[in-house]
């Protein structure tokens, strides 16, 4: 798509030119998009469903590390995160809108490297680029994106909802993406002491994809549906099984009990543990970015639920006296506690 031998300075373009850019590589996927960008607002059209709206904010240096994380990458990953969290109200993602603070360090190839992988995210997933707002960083890259979702009112799935003796429930697998960023972490930081060692990444793949390109679990979501299966509460994991389900259990007025050997963890990511020396359940209960999702479900409806490929049954919401527990495969009990990632931790 950009086809540029040599590096230009995005200076030499100014904003707006900037912006006639990234609008020239634009598609538009949904007939609810009336206007995307090229005006000072977007026009859609919900027809008669309600909007779900959420923002991520991507910091260098806080949420990715530019000197391992392809851009194409960063660029699909920025759009999944917030896709994730459409999926996980039960909505439908339509459009997004992408805003960026860009230091002088950056290229204009650069940035559209960056417009491959989030072109190529709304390609996948069907959804609109409909605009956003680009100015200059003091130091390194923010991406802040917004994606806009549809649902009818009565599909709509909030984290407040669990119910006692509801299932729990997570798609996929866990701590794979925490697994990839301990070995990046671990290859820059021996690069780092030593640049004629050659980063060693071969046999990681699956990991390393995890954390670099994750998926949203909108296959879930359909399947749920497809299956006649509603949850009672949802929400997506981002920072880790252990914190999200307590913030789950807190907006729903609950407490839960899981058992870690019904958690699932991928060969893969047992081996990294294993080459680490982690107790594999670290991964899995505070490792972030898995982008799965994490819901409960009434007992009701686990025959329907067997038919559903990709789901574990994890655990049961309990009363709320009884606090967070996690029960091992001899039956001890311990507190769960959250211990995921938290933006301002020290």
């Amino acid at each position: 798509m950009f086809e540029n031998d040599t590096l230009t300075d995005i200076n030499s373009l100014g904003e707006f030119g900037l912006i006639e850019r990234i609008k020239s590589s634009v598609k538009i996927y949904n007939s609810e998009t009336i206007y995307g960008i090229g005006d000072d607002g977007a026009v859609i059209d919900s027809k008669g469903l309600q909007t779900v709206v959420s923002t991520d904010l991507l910091v260098e240096g806080v949420h990715f590390d530019i000197q391992y994380t392809p851009l194409k990458h960063l660029g699909y990953k920025a759009v999944v995160v917030n896709l994730s969290d459409i999926a996980a109200m039960n909505a439908t993602p339509k459009q997004i809108t992408v805003s960026l603070a860009i230091s002088s360090k950056y290229t204009l190839e650069a940035i559209e490297e960056l417009y491959v992988g989030i072109n190529a995210a709304c390609k996948n997933f069907n959804v609109d680029l409909i605009g956003g707002d680009t100015t200059t960083s003091p130091s390194g890259l923010t991406i802040s994106i917004t994606a806009i979702g549809v649902a009818a009112a009565e599909e709509i799935i909030y984290r407040s909802t669990a119910q006692i003796n509801d299932l729990i429930c997570v798609s996929g697998d866990l701590g794979a993406a925490y697994a990839g960023l301990m070995i990046l972490d671990r290859e820059k930081r021996i690069f780092t002491e030593n640049n004629k060692v050659q980063p060693e990444l071969e046999g990681y793949d699956y990991v390393l994809e995890k954390q670099l390109k994750p998926e949203p679990r909108l296959d879930i979501i359909r399947a749920l549906k497809e299956a006649g299966i509603k949850a009672t509460s949802m929400i997506d994991i981002s920072d880790g099984l252990s914190s999200e389900l307590i913030h789950l259990c807190k907006a729903s007025g609950t407490g839960c009990r899981i058992m870690t050997d019904k958690l699932p963890i991928a060969q893969e990511t047992l081996n990294v543990a294993d080459e680490l020396s982690l107790p594999h359940f670290t991964l899995a209960l505070n490792g972030g970015e898995d982008y799965e999702l994490l819901f409960t479900l009434s007992q009701n409806d686990y025959n329907k639920l067997m038919k559903v490929s990709d789901i574990s049954v994890i655990g049961f919401i309990t009363e709320a006296t009884s606090g967070y527990q996690l029960v091992d495969s001899e039956n001890n009990i311990a507190p769960l506690t959250a211990q995921g990632w938290s933006s301002f931790k020290e």
